[in-house]
């Protein structure tokens, strides 16, 4: 294999991962830990490969990139590239998908799990040495129900969302979905309207793409037909969930929690309405993070380079 230039724009998107250099393997490898807009153009400059995970690859760096002949993107999404300039420029881009499915699934039930059964009131209550100080064995501070009979909707029923309904189901939760492009018609759970899933369900998870058909499909009408003990999971796209309709609703109990893992603007601004809430035991905020098992970043660091060497096996 020839010595083929790549540079890597944004390595620290993901960590400290074992074999994040397996790509000198392929030839001269330059890193950056991240990379600023301006300074996009000069690193990817006689370059032939470039691998992105967040840094954004307009149409005139494109254009002015003469020996950039494959754009990597170490994620799924591939917003960050402007497609139509690059098959002008007979650039091909490739991403990676599925890498992510069961960290992202095991977060979901976790975090559904931590909203449930607030570990961290429990576990605060005993090392403040309350529990010491009490005359019975246990505490019930904080009531919670089982998964066990109860429904769990599923907004966009892809290989992420399946997953989370297998983990619940093998949990006796009882499976509804939602198909948000129509298409999903044959799946072994039962399907429902938008309306029907929220106005039944326990918990309701999303993972659909961000779209259209999606774009704030959770505002604050549709998170009124929730019932008031129910929660409500994003690990899927921010934008999809209206961010100043639900603070609202988290401090009005309209629903009875939510975890949210994904933001329309990321890192999201100290005046972001979540930071607002007032029940703030009701939301659980985690930065983007259930994506990122070792395994699962590990996983996309191979693929990316599988990706690199299928395309100079094809074109060399």
């Amino acid at each position: 294999m020839s010595d083929y230039r790549i540079v890597f724009l944004d390595a620290d998107t993901v960590g400290d991962v074992p074999n994040l250099d397996c790509f000198s393997e392929l030839g001269t490898y330059t890193v950056y830990p991240h990379t600023q807009p301006e300074e996009v153009g000069e690193r990817i400059a006689n370059q032939e490969v470039v691998i992105t995970n967040k840094v954004k690859i307009g149409s005139e760096i494109i254009r002015d990139a003469s020996s950039l002949r494959l754009i990597c993107v170490a994620a799924t999404g591939m917003n960050n590239v402007d497609l139509s300039a690059a098959r002008q420029q007979n650039i091909v881009v490739e991403n990676v998908e599925n890498y992510s499915t069961h960290s992202v699934a095991q977060v979901t039930i976790g975090v559904l799990l931590q909203l449930l059964h607030r570990h961290d009131y429990y576990n605060n209550f005993v090392y403040s040495g309350s529990y010491s100080q009490q005359p019975l064995f246990t505490h019930l501070g904080h009531s919670f129900w089982q998964l066990k009979g109860r429904q769990v909707g599923i907004i966009g029923l892809g290989n992420i969302g399946k997953q989370v309904a297998k983990i619940a189901e093998a949990m006796g939760a009882r499976i509804v979905y939602f198909s948000t492009s129509g298409k999903n018609n044959d799946a072994a759970y039962s399907q429902l309207s938008l309306e029907e899933l929220l106005q039944t369900s326990d918990v309701v998870s999303v993972h659909a793409p961000l779209n259209e058909n999606t774009r704030n499909l959770l505002d604050y009408a549709q998170l009124s037909k929730m019932p008031a003990h129910s929660i409500l999971l994003n690990t899927g796209r921010g934008g999809i969930v209206n961010e100043a309709d639900l603070a609202q609703a988290i401090d009005e109990e309209v629903i009875a929690g939510a975890a949210i893992d994904v933001y329309q603007e990321e890192p999201f601004p100290l005046s972001h309405p979540y930071l607002q809430v007032k029940n703030k035991e009701r939301l659980l905020l985690t930065p983007h993070v259930s994506w990122a098992s070792m395994e699962a970043r590990t996983l996309l660091i191979d693929r990316v380079y599988q990706n690199i060497r299928a395309f100079f096996k094809d074109h060399s």
